[in-house]
């Protein structure tokens, strides 16, 4: 079933201090923050504090940030996404397999991933990027690295 439909930003390597910054100019309360070392097994260091991750609340409405993936190219326009969010892999699937139809480009195919059984990422044919998340309960959590 689809749960949500959620705006996701994509900053370029400063998202702890977008954090922040959003979290005082919306009074966006931040509930939750995982970074790259918390997921990447050997992490470079220079990737440590990247946000894999982070969760904001405003007025009862969820969105998200991370910064970009390393190994993607950043351009200013296409940093925000819309995150449809299911709560089983079969709605995710459904959805991808739909909006894939004519899709200009698949960033990600649908697959399992640290935080998710069911993630993919995609430009549908109209160029609108979309990120799939199935949020099963319990998935993943052998990935969360205690922090100290």
């Amino acid at each position: 079933m689809l749960k949500a439909m959620e705006v996701y930003l994509v900053t370029n390597g400063n998202g702890q201090e977008a954090i922040e910054f959003y979290k005082n100019a919306l009074g966006a309360e931040v509930e939750q923050v995982n970074l790259y070392k918390d997921f990447v097994p050997n992490c470079p260091p220079e990737l440590e504090n990247f946000v894999m991750n982070a969760q904001f609340r405003l007025n009862g409405q969820r969105f998200m940030l991370s910064d970009k993936n390393p190994e993607m190219p950043y351009s200013v326009g296409d940093n925000i996404t819309v995150a449809l969010i299911t709560d089983d892999s079969e709605t995710a699937q459904d959805l991808f397999a739909k909006l894939s139809e004519g899709a200009m480009k698949i960033t990600m195919d649908l697959q399992a991933v640290p935080w998710s059984p069911a993630y993919g990422f995609l430009q549908d044919k109209f160029g609108i990027h979309w990120q799939v998340n199935a949020e099963v309960a319990g998935f993943g959590q052998e990935y969360y690295v205690e922090q100290d």
